[in-house]
Formats: C-alpha cells, sequence, structure tokens
C-alpha cells in the first residue's frame, strides 16, 4: 500500500487532494461530504474585504440613524457571490465545521489593503480554522502606481496577519509580477507558511447589446495546469514555504504532475464543481494506481522528482523551451 501523506504548512494531511476555495465549503454538510468523499482538508470560500467593511458600514448606519442617508450609494456595491455570509455567519461555519469533521480547516481571508478586516484573521483563529489562507485579489489600474507599491501592499498583508495568528499563513498569489521569483523569495523571507499557485482571476464579458460588463465564469481546464506546474517546478527547493498548486487540476495524473513538480498539495475546485464531490474517491484511486504501477512507495518520494533542480534538462522550464516547442510544431504540421 503506498503512502499518500504529505506536510503542508507544518500540517499532516493523510493525502495531497484539498478543495479550494469555492461554493463547495457553503455548509457544513457540503463540508462533510467533502471529508467523508476523502478530502485531506478544506479551504473554505473567501471572506471579503468588502463584506466586512459593509458590515461596519451597517452598524455605523443604526448607530448614527438619521444623521445621513447612503441606501442609493451601497446600490453600487457589487454583489460579491451568492454562496458566501457575513462575517458572523463565516465564523460561526468555522466552529460548526470544525465540531463536524476531523481534518483541516482552512480560513480564507480575500482583500487588498491592510486594514481592519486583517482583524478578522485572529476572529477565524479562534474560532478554530487550522490555518488561514490569504487571497489578494489585486487588479492594478493606476497608472501611477508601480510594481513596487503593488509587490509590497502583499508583504503589508502577509506581515499584518502574521502578526495577528499563531496559525499558519498562506498567501494565495497571481502570475503576473515581474519577478515571481524574487516576489517568492520576499513573501518566504516575511514568513510565508505556503505559497498557492495561482490565483484565477475571472475575466468580465462585454455585453455589447445591453452595454453592461457581464460577469462570466468558466470553470478551468486541464491545460491551465501548465503554468502554476512551471513554476512550482523553478521554485521548489529554493524556498521554505509549502507550495499549494491550483488552477487546472482534473485528473489523477494532473495530481501526479503537481507532486512532481513539487507541489506539497494540489488544489482542486473546477472538476468538483462540474462532476460532484465523489469525483475525489477516483481522483485518489487513480494516483495510488499511478504509484503502484511506477513503484513509488509514497507521496515525499516522488515530490520534486521533475522539478527544475531534479529535472535532468532544467533548461526546459527556461528559454530554450520555447525555442524547442516552436521548432517541435513546424516539424509536426508543415508539410
Amino acid at each position: 500500500m503506498v503512502d499518500l501523506t504529505t506536510t503542508y504548512m507544518g500540517l499532516t494531511l493523510k493525502n495531497p487532494i484539498v478543495p479550494s476555495a469555492s461554493p463547495l465549503s457553503k455548509s457544513v454538510s457540503d463540508i462533510v461530504r467533502l471529508a467523508e468523499n476523502g478530502a485531506a482538508a478544506v479551504t473554505m470560500y473567501s471572506l471579503f474585504e468588502e463584506q466586512i467593511d459593509m458590515e461596519a458600514l451597517a452598524q455605523h448606519h443604526f448607530l448614527e440613524q438619521g444623521s445621513y442617508s447612503y441606501a442609493e450609494a451601497l446600490t453600487y456595491f457589487p454583489q460579491t457571490i451568492e454562496y458566501n455570509r457575513g462575517p458572523e455567519e463565516y465564523l460561526d461555519l468555522i466552529r460548526q465545521a470544525k465540531a463536524a469533521v476531523d481534518i483541516p480547516i482552512i480560513a480564507s481571508l480575500n482583500g487588498v489593503t491592510p486594514g481592519g478586516w486583517i482583524g478578522y484573521a485572529r476572529m477565524m483563529e479562534q474560532a478554530g480554522a487550522d490555518a488561514i489562507e490569504c487571497n489578494v485579489y489585486l487588479i492594478p489600474t493606476r497608472l501611477d502606481q508601480d510594481a513596487a507599491a503593488i509587490e509590497n501592499i502583499y508583504l503589508e498583508v502577509l506581515k499584518a496577519v502574521k502578526a495577528t495568528v499563531k496559525v499558519p499563513v498562506a498567501m494565495k498569489l497571481s502570475p503576473f509580477f515581474s519577478s515571481l521569483p524574487n516576489m517568492a523569495y520576499r513573501l518566504d523571507r516575511a514568513g510565508a507558511d505556503a505559497l498557492v499557485l495561482f490565483n484565477r482571476f475571472y475575466q468580465p464579458d462585454l455585453d455589447i447589446e445591453e452595454l453592461t460588463v457581464a460577469p462570466n465564469l468558466i470553470l478551468s481546464q486541464s491545460t491551465e495546469l501548465r503554468l502554476p506546474l512551471r513554476w512550482i517546478a523553478i521554485l521548489y527547493g529554493h524556498i521554505k514555504a509549502s507550495l499549494a498548486l491550483t488552477t487546472g487540476v482534473h485528473t489523477a495524473e494532473d495530481i501526479v504532475k503537481a507532486i512532481m513538480a513539487g507541489a506539497d498539495v494540489a488544489n482542486v475546485a473546477s472538476v468538483l464543481l462540474a462532476q460532484g464531490v465523489e469525483k475525489i474517491p477516483e481522483l485518489l484511486s487513480g494516483l495510488q494506481h499511478w504509484m503502484e504501477m511506477h513503484e513509488y512507495e509514497s507521496v515525499s518520494q516522488m515530490k520534486g522528482a521533475l522539478s527544475q533542480r531534479s529535472c535532468p534538462e532544467p533548461a526546459a522550464f527556461e528559454r530554450a523551451n520555447y525555442m524547442k516547442v516552436l521548432r517541435s510544431w513546424s516539424q509536426t504540421f508543415l508539410p
């Protein structure tokens, strides 16, 4: 029997499959189903900075009722995903989930500015969260804001949360840094217990008939695995923080690739949303079968086997591979 256990942020997990933040964790019963089907841990859906700020505004409104009105302005506040609850309900869900399952519960905070919302990290810890994932969902739009300013926001958020809690803290990153290795190194030095690669920004569409911006959620595909796979393979062995691969994990083979690149866990969401949480046992069975067929005894034995530092052809992760890919396409498809 192969050993599927892995260590993530210092947490010992029975296998590397961790459902990522999504509607899959909207209720205790859903979290129980994830655990019963074999999830090693669950990252809860995100509590947004805007939700916390709105709750504070609402409290202030009732305290100052009649002094001013801002009800119309609130209609411009974008509705967060409907499965999201308010801050207090979120904390209650953590408590109930911890009482209902015996796997780690990772709370998720989504924000962009160091501020009062970060205080909820401590409340999440007090509610029983085993770790905190900080999802800094930031789209730079200001022309006067340079790359260093953007990077500092991530560092400030991390330092503020680390100063607030004792449980492990993960940073969920975008792939758009000018120098991702340097950003990873700085976050690692600042105390990040894990880096989650990558945040999948949802691109809006345009409704040209209604002249509006239209939300358009498209689930990931396995081909999207390649971007985080590449960067995890490059970072593995160079930083102390754990590495989680997210986006594009749909099959047991995808999980094998994630581990062999150097990931400690593979986050899954789209495949479970599309096919149901009953997909987890199939993924686990497939992972175990692949390991037995290739004579791997444990996940730890596989980890990083195809990372840049272990790969017999490390340049394949760099510019040389660009030329090879173009040459192979020409040789394959041109007459």
